[in-house]
C-alpha cells in the first residue's frame, strides 16, 4: 500500500457509530482469527408484531422457524411486505424499539446475545465516501475496526486480502465516485461495503438485499463472491433478496420463502420447483424460478394460473394451500429436526 495512506486522517481519528467508513450498519467491532469454530443460527416460532391504530398490533412474522448454517447461504425471499427484512433484522437483534418478539433465535442451539465480532450487516444502501479510493476506503476502516494491538502491516494486509476476496484489485486505485465524480459501478460499490463488514472476519454475515439495484451480471458477480467467501471461510450468510436471477437463484444453498409473514418453503432452493409442482404449482419450462414462486405468492395479482390445465384460482388460496402443505410437508419435518439437532451440539 502506498505510504500516503498510513495514517487515518485527523477528522476520521474520533469514529462515530454511524460513520461510513466503519459501518453499513454494524453489529460487532472486533473479531479473533483464531476462533474457526462456525455459527449455527436457529429460531423457533418467531412472531414479531408492530403497533397498529385500527387492531392495536399487526403481525409480521407469524410462527416461522429455520435456520442458517456454516459454508452456506440462506435466501429470505417473498413478494414486498411479506417481512423479509423484518426476519433478517430480527436475527440480527436490530429491529425497532416499538416492535413485539417472541419465539427463541438460538446461536449454537443456545439462547444469548452474538459475541463482539462474531456478526455484520450490510444494508440496502452503499454509505461510502465517494472521494476515496477503494484502497484508501478499505484501509482507513482496517485502522479504524481492527484492534490497536494489530501491527499496522497486519491491517494492510487484512485490508488487500479483503479487497482481492471481492474481486476489486484491479479497481484499488479508482474512486468511489458518485453523482458529480465518476468512480466505481453499482456492483463494484456493493462490493466495497461488503468489504468493509467482513474485514474483522465475522462468522455470521447479514445483508438486506445486496442486489437491490443492480443489473443481472453484477448481480451474479456479487453472489458469487459471497457464496465464495462462505464456503471457503465456513461463514454464515443469511440473506435478503427481492428478485433473483435464474443464475442467482442456483446460488443459493437454501430458501426460506414467506408470504405476509407465515412460511411457504423452507429448504434446499433445488428442491423447491418440486413442493410447488406437488401442490399444484409447477414452473412453466424455461421460466425463471424465482419469478414463478414470487408471482405464486402475490396478492397484489387477482388470479393465477394452477397447473398446465389453465385453471385460475384466488391468489389467496394458492398461498394458503401452499402455507398448509408446507406444515405436514417432509421440508417442515426437516427443519424441526434440524433445529432439535443444532440445539443438541
Amino acid at each position: 500500500m502506498d505510504s500516503s495512506i498510513d495514517e487515518v486522517p485527523n477528522n476520521m481519528s474520533k469514529k462515530k457509530e454511524s460513520d461510513p467508513l466503519i459501518m453499513a450498519t454494524k453489529i460487532n467491532i472486533s473479531s479473533k482469527d483464531d476462533n474457526n469454530d462456525g455459527i449455527y443460527l436457529s429460531w423457533k416460532d418467531l412472531w414479531v408484531s408492530v403497533p397498529d391504530k385500527k387492531v392495536g398490533r399487526r403481525p409480521i412474522l407469524e410462527g416461522i422457524s429455520g435456520y442458517a448454517q456454516p459454508g452456506e447461504v440462506l435466501a429470505i425471499m417473498g413478494p414486498s411486505g411479506c417481512g423479509k427484512s423484518t426476519l433478517l433484522d430480527a436475527l440480527a437483534g436490530r429491529l425497532a424499539s416499538n416492535t413485539r418478539q417472541s419465539g427463541d433465535i438460538l446461536v449454537n442451539g443456545r439462547k444469548q446475545a452474538l459475541a463482539f465480532g462474531t456478526s455484520a450487516y450490510v444494508t440496502q444502501d452503499d454509505t461510502l465516501m465517494t472521494t476515496l479510493t477503494v484502497k484508501e476506503t478499505v484501509y482507513y476502516s482496517a485502522q479504524l475496526q481492527l484492534p490497536q494491538s494489530m501491527p499496522l502491516h497486519e491491517k494492510k494486509e487484512r485490508a488487500e486480502e479483503t479487497i482481492k476476496e471481492m474481486g476489486l484489485q484491479e479497481a484499488m486505485n479508482t474512486r468511489i465516485g458518485g453523482w458529480s465524480l465518476k468512480g466505481l459501478s453499482g456492483g463494484q460499490k456493493r462490493r466495497v461495503s461488503i468489504c468493509i463488514e467482513i474485514l474483522t472476519r465475522p462468522k455470521l454475515l447479514f445483508l438486506d438485499e445486496p442486489t437491490s439495484g443492480l443489473d443481472s451480471a453484477a448481480s451474479y458477480h456479487v453472489m458469487n463472491r459471497i457464496i465464495k467467501i462462505a464456503q471457503q471461510d465456513m461463514r454464515t450468510i443469511v440473506a435478503s433478496i427481492h428478485q433473483p436471477s435464474s443464475e442467482v437463484f442456483e446460488l443459493f444453498d437454501n430458501l426460506c420463502l414467506l408470504s405476509y409473514g407465515k412460511t411457504i418453503y423452507f429448504g434446499s432452493s433445488s428442491k423447491a420447483n418440486e413442493f410447488f409442482a406437488i401442490n399444484g404449482f409447477p414452473c412453466p419450462y424455461m421460466r425463471n424460478p424465482s419469478d414463478h414462486y414470487l408471482r405464486t405468492i402475490n396478492k397484489d395479482f387477482d388470479n393465477i394460473e394452477e397447473g398446465f390445465g389453465k385453471n385460475i384460482i384466488s391468489s389467496s388460496k394458492a398461498i394458503d394451500t401452499l402455507v398448509m402443505s408446507y406444515e405436514s410437508s417432509e421440508a417442515c419435518l426437516n427443519v424441526r429436526q434440524k433445529v432439535l439437532t443444532i440445539c443438541q451440539k
